[in-house]
C-alpha cells in the first residue's frame, strides 16, 4: 500500500500538504482510483486573492488522469473550501488540474494535442471519453488562449471572407499577414463584422499599421477607411482577387462561345474551362497540349485569355505612376474588347485601380488569408459542420489563431502548510 501511494504521488508529482491516502485497482472494471487528501493542519489561501482564510467546507471531486498501465486512472479528492472575506466561499485550486476542469493537467494537455491532429469525434473515441467531454476541452482552451493573448504589433492585415453553411453564410476572418495567425473572427461579412476588429485596436496600434489586403468588398472599403489613418494609401486589393475576377469573365465568355458554336452545329471541344483559366505553366501535358491548338484558333475565348494573361505582367512595377499608366492601356484593351464580361471586369478595376496600385506598389499580398481560407475549409470538413458560430469562431481560433491553449497547474502558493 505505502509503496503504491509514493508510487501514485510520483506520478502526479504531488507535493505537500497533498498526499496519497489509498489505491484501489479495479482490474475487471479496468480502472485505478488514487485517493488524495491535504493534511488537516494545512492552512489554504482563496484563488482569487491569496489571502489566508478559514476553512470552511470539502467537496469531493474527481479527476481523470492520463492511463497507467492501460488502466484509466481517476484521481478522488475532498477539495476543501475557504470563506474569504472580500469573495465569499471558495473551493481552492489544486496544483494537478486547471480550474473548472475535471482532468488533470497532463490529461488535458494530451486530448489538446491530439485535437489539434484530428477531429473531437476521434478525439473522444481513443481517449474513452464523451463528445461533451473533448469538447469542453476545446472550448477551455480557446478562453484561456485569448485570455492570454497579447497581439502583437500588426503591420500587415490580411481580411478575407469564408463559408461558414450554405446559403451564403459567411464569417469575417482577420490575419495578421506576417504572423500568419487569425486574429479576428466575426459574423457575417459586413460593415459592422469588421469594425468590432477596428474597435480592439488601439489608436496607437492603427497608426502602426502600413497595409491592409482584403477584395473589393464595399463594406470591408467602408469600415477600414473609417479607423485607419490615410487609409485609401493603405487598402490592396492583391491579384489573387483580381485573378479571380478575370478568371471568372473568360470562363463566361467560354461558355457563351460554346453555346453560339453549338447552336450553329459547329464541333465544341469539351472539358476546357480549366485550359482557359490556369496558367500556362502550370498545366499537365495533355491540357498544354490542347490550350497550343486552341490558342491558334480565332476565338473569343482566346482573346479573353490574352486580355487576362497581360494582367498578369502588370504586379512588377515599383512606382505608381508607371503602375497607373500599365494599367489604364490594359483598361482601353479590354474596353475595345467588344467582350462583354471582359468590359465589366475592367469597369471594375478602372473603379478601384487605386486599391490595385497600393498592392502592387507595396508589394502586399493576400496569399496568407487565401491559404488561411483553405485551412478554415479542412477544419469545416474533418468536423462535419458546425452546431453554432461561436463553435466555429472557436474552431478557427483553435487550430489558426497561435494560441497559448495548454493549462497550467494552480501554483503551490495557494496553500501554506
Amino acid at each position: 500500500m505505502k509503496d503504491n501511494a509514493e508510487l501514485f504521488a510520483a506520478i502526479l508529482g504531488l507535493r505537500a500538504p497533498w498526499y496519497v491516502t489509498d489505491v484501489e485497482l479495479r482490474v475487471k472494471q479496468g480502472d485505478v482510483t488514487v485517493m488524495v487528501e491535504a493534511h488537516t493542519s494545512t492552512k489554504h489561501t482563496c484563488p482569487r486573492c491569496g489571502r489566508a482564510c478559514p476553512g470552511y467546507d470539502t467537496r469531493r471531486r474527481s479527476f481523470r488522469h492520463l492511463d497507467t498501465c492501460e488502466y484509466k486512472t481517476i484521481i478522488i479528492v475532498d477539495v476543501p473550501r475557504v470563506q474569504c472575506v472580500e469573495h465569499g466561499v471558495l473551493q481552492i485550486d489544486v496544483p494537478w488540474a486547471a480550474p473548472d476542469s475535471g482532468f488533470t493537467v497532463p490529461m488535458e494537455c494530451a486530448i489538446i494535442d491530439w485535437l489539434l491532429e484530428a477531429s473531437i469525434s476521434a478525439v473522444a473515441r481513443r481517449m474513452q471519453l464523451t463528445w461533451d467531454e473533448i469538447d469542453g476541452v476545446k472550448q477551455r482552451a480557446v478562453k484561456r488562449g485569448l485570455e492570454r493573448r497579447k497581439l502583437k504589433k500588426l503591420l500587415h492585415v490580411g481580411i478575407d471572407e469564408t463559408s461558414y453553411q450554405k446559403r451564403h453564410e459567411y464569417v469575417t476572418v482577420v490575419n495578421d499577414l506576417d504572423s500568419g495567425h487569425v486574429v479576428y473572427v466575426a459574423d457575417d461579412r459586413t460593415h459592422q463584422s469588421l469594425d468590432g476588429f477596428w474597435g480592439l485596436q488601439s489608436p496607437e496600434q492603427l497608426l502602426e499599421i502600413e497595409a491592409v489586403a482584403m477584395d473589393m468588398s464595399p463594406s470591408y472599403i467602408r469600415s477600414t477607411r473609417e479607423h485607419v489613418v490615410d487609409a485609401n494609401s493603405k487598402i490592396c486589393f492583391d491579384r489573387f482577387h483580381v485573378a479571380k475576377l478575370l478568371n471568372e469573365a473568360v470562363n463566361t465568355v467560354r461558355k457563351q462561345e460554346n453555346r453560339e458554336l453549338a447552336a450553329e452545329g459547329a464541333y465544341v471541344q469539351p472539358g476546357t474551362k480549366y485550359v482557359w483559366t490556369q496558367n500556362p505553366e502550370n498545366m499537365p501535358a495533355e491540357r498544354r497540349h490542347i490550350f497550343d491548338l486552341l490558342r491558334t484558333c480565332s476565338l473569343k475565348a482566346g482573346r479573353a485569355w490574352a486580355i487576362k494573361d497581360a494582367a498578369r505582367q502588370l504586379w512588377n512595377y515599383a512606382t505608381s505612376g508607371w503602375a497607373v499608366k500599365a494599367w489604364k492601356r490594359w483598361i482601353g484593351w479590354a474596353m475595345r474588347s467588344q467582350l462583354e464580361p471582359m468590359k465589366r471586369v475592367a469597369c471594375t478595376i478602372r473603379d478601384q485601380l487605386w486599391g490595385i496600385v497600393n498592392a502592387v506598389v507595396l508589394g502586399v499580398t493576400n496569399a496568407g488569408s487565401e491559404s488561411q481560407n483553405a485551412k478554415i475549409q479542412w477544419i469545416k470538413k474533418q468536423a462535419c459542420g458546425f452546431r453554432n458560430r461561436e463553435r466555429f469562431r472557436n474552431a478557427i481560433y483553435f487550430h489558426l489563431g497561435g494560441l497559448d491553449l495548454y493549462p497550467r497547474a494552480a501554483s503551490a502558493t495557494h496553500t501554506t502548510s
